[in-house]
This record gives C-alpha cells, structure tokens and sequence, in this order.
C-alpha cells in the first residue's frame, strides 16, 4: 500500500477554509481536478454516512468515486473511505482520505493524507488529482 500527502497554506481563517471543504455548495466549486465538473453527488461532510459523485470531462467522460465519511471534527478534520467504480458500477479498492485544517501564521493549512493507496502508480494519478483540485480550491478561496 502506498501513501499520499499534500499541503497547501490559504491566507484565510482556519474556520473559512474549513467551511470550503466541509460545505456542499462550497465543495462542489473546486471537488475533482481542473476540467471536470460534477453533475451527480450525494456529497456531506457535515455529518458522517455514504457519500459519492460523478465527475465528468468535456468528453463527456464518467468518474464515479464513493465511499464513507468517517469522521467530521470542525473545524479541524474530516476523514472518508475512496473507492473509484469501474464502467460496469463495480467499486474498487478502497482507500482513505483526511482533510486537515491548522492554523498558520499566514492563514490556514490545509493537508491531505491519502492513505492506503493501491499501488505506486495510483499514487501518482492521485497526486495529480489533488494537485489540480488544490488549485481550482485556491483559485475560489482567495
């Protein structure tokens, strides 16, 4: 299994950027890499249970991703279970997401700990993931 962290500061609040990512409205402006939007969600970070989303590209391409949330701490922390599904509706390996905020002393920082990953390559995809999804967020925030 592998594991993946990334960190970005925000010159905000650590009780603003808790709310980008704990507030569905919030949420749904910067949730899955630049270029893709999502048309299908059950998403709530306030409280924990199922959630999933559909991401789509300008083809027309679907990505669901589900799984659950399994903890919900404002304005600190929310951790969730990540399984991609596959063209037949079949879900996948199953890994785990944390989203932490800390204050700093320009703002807040945000961390995400992706953990219990595949393989090495679904690291790399999924860095890239977040790395675009961090940047619509900051794009939004700011």
């Amino acid at each position: 299994m592998t594991d993946l962290r990334l960190e970005r500061e925000f010159p905000v609040s650590p009780e603003r950027l808790f709310a980008w990512i704990s507030d569905t409205e919030k949420l749904l402006q910067w949730w899955g890499p630049e270029g893709m939007t999502v048309p299908e969600h059950t998403l709530n970070f306030h409280q924990e249970g199922p959630w999933s989303t559909v991401m789509t590209n300008a083809d027309g391409d679907r990505y669901h991703v589900s799984g659950v949330v399994t903890h919900v701490r404002p304005p600190q922390s929310i951790g969730f279970t990540w399984g991609w599904h596959d063209e037949t509706g079949a879900r996948g390996h199953e890994s785990h997401v944390t989203l932490t905020v800390e204050a700093v002393d320009a703002g807040a920082r945000l961390v995400i700990d992706h953990r219990n990953l595949d393989s090495s390559e679904q690291a790399a995809g999924h860095q890239k993931g977040w790395e675009s999804t961090l940047r619509k967020l900051a794009s939004k925030i700011q």
